[in-house]
């Protein structure tokens, strides 16, 4: 992953505070990571969490400045070598499925010019809900790549599938993409 630019999107779950252990295994692993939060992904963890794993700014709104002469969305998706959604809500998924690009993370990941990588953290009975399914397969049919949750306790105290996968399988399909993809 050295020298490599990723995008790491989080959106709101508590499994979000599972995305600072990602961003700081990117930096680890040689990568430069730009993290954008959703509203509600900073109910669950601080701007301040990624900007000091990462050392670089947050993404939090459509506001935000960066060092681009383009609009932010489109700086950074032209940055990129990877943009990464993890954890990534029913509601994020409905949106990048749909085209919907009304907050930052969803226009950013219709600006990114490659596939991305998706890993859904929900509820059971959410993850498994038609809709949800139909806008995931919508993606993959698209060319992103869907890391499917695992079951175990979810927030709800219930046990079902809808946990983020484990943050080492999400640095292994980050490792493989990017293989995929020369710069």
């Amino acid at each position: 992953m050295k020298d490599r630019r990723i995008i790491l999107g989080v959106t709101g779950s508590i499994a979000a505070y599972k995305a600072a252990e990602i961003a700081g295994s990117l930096l680890r692993e040689g990568a430069e990571a730009t993290v954008v939060m959703t509203a509600a992904a900073q109910r669950f963890v601080t701007p301040l969490t990624f900007e000091t794993l990462t050392r670089r700014p947050v993404v939090t709104d459509m506001w935000t400045r960066t060092p681009y002469r383009e609009p932010v969305h489109i700086g950074l998706a032209e940055w990129a070598d990877l943009m990464v959604v993890a954890p990534a809500s029913a509601n994020f998924i409905g949106k990048f499925a749909n085209g919907i690009a009304d907050d930052m993370l969803s226009c950013m990941a219709l600006a990114v010019p490659q596939p991305a990588v998706i890993a859904p953290a929900m509820n059971d009975a959410m993850y498994r809900h038609a809709a949800v399914q139909e806008n995931l397969e919508t993606l993959k049919r698209r060319g992103c790549r869907v890391i499917d949750p695992v079951e175990g306790r979810l927030a709800s105290g219930k046990t079902g599938v809808g946990r983020l996968a484990p943050v080492e399988d999400i640095l292994a399909v980050i490792r493989e993409e990017l293989s995929k993809r020369a710069r």
